[in-house]
């Protein structure tokens, strides 16, 4: 009885053993993971789009209330966000934009698209292989009904059509004006040296926005354009605002949409500190 016994208090030593040592094996992997991810050098990008459905996006087209998705513009498919117009009989001035719920000032944003199929019939010429990343926008909600384009400024993405070299990465300005060079443009588009990308291949565009202080339009690690001082044509100054993608006639894919967010915490004694801020937000450090 006594041997029963002595057996049974070895097994619980060895089994209370056997559970300190797992959690003390948890502690350390989460210890370590959460200090990966306390690494100021280490950037915090974050996916906006999560390929099943668009959740934390709103889109208004032109003619139709807030969210109202005329012919299933906007869709979700294949792990895809796609601007299609396979339900439209025709085009008539149903520009469309589909916007990220939350306002950004000082980020990098990356869009992942491509161009494909046919452009919607009726569609404008201009709209031929034309997509663009507004930003510094007014939000969704705020949009007429009526109104086509939120007052903005685009980074705008066109395709080559297998022949001719169009300039990638313009910038157009609804609503607003910019400064190039230390002059006030107030052109509606002006040209940006980017690479022409042909067919339906797989484009990366990256957007660097300082507030109002400097704007960079990016593909394949260079600088087309950058520019400053962002207003609205009443002259009021533009120092962030919302983000979203265009519907224009043309049929797009988008696979990912990732932001860094550049404003944060600058105390380097505070766990959430990263050496890539550049705009301090003392309000949100942790200790």
């Amino acid at each position: 009885m006594k041997k029963n016994k002595d057996e049974k208090n070895t097994f619980l030593k060895l089994s209370t053993m056997t559970v300190l040592l797992f959690a003390l094996f948890i502690s350390c992997a989460n210890s370590t993971a959460e200090n990966t991810s306390a690494d100021p050098g280490t950037e915090d990008w974050v996916e906006l789009f999560n390929g099943e459905n668009l959740d934390g996006w709103d889109f208004k087209i032109t003619g139709f209330e807030l969210n109202e998705n005329y012919n299933n513009t906007f869709r979700v498919e294949d792990g895809l966000m796609k601007v299609r117009y396979d339900e439209y009989d025709q085009f008539d001035g149903q520009f469309g934009h589909i916007f990220y719920e939350e306002p950004f000032s000082y980020y990098r944003l990356k869009v992942e698209y491509r161009f494909v199929g046919e452009q919607a019939p009726d569609g404008p010429g201009w709209a031929f292989m034309n997509n663009g990343i507004m930003f510094h926008s007014q939000s969704a909600e705020s949009m007429e009904l009526d109104q086509d384009f939120p007052d903005s400024i685009e980074f705008q993405l066109l395709g080559g059509d297998g022949d001719e070299d169009r300039p990638n990465g313009n910038i157009c300005t609804p609503g607003t004006h910019v400064v190039v060079d230390g002059e006030l443009v107030t052109d509606h588009c002006i040209d940006a040296d980017g690479p022409t990308h042909h067919g339906d291949q797989w484009v990366t565009a990256e957007l660097v926005a300082h507030g109002s202080e400097k704007i960079q339009h990016i593909f394949n690690d260079e600088i087309v354009i950058e520019y400053s001082r962002p207003q609205l044509e009443s002259g009021q100054r533009i120092s962030g605002g919302y983000f979203a993608l265009q519907a224009e006639s043309h049929p797009t894919d988008i696979r990912s949409v990732q932001v860094l967010n550049l404003e944060g915490c600058m105390d380097e004694e505070a766990t959430n500190y990263k050496d890539y801020f550049i705009k301090d937000d003392p309000y949100s450090c942790e200790y």
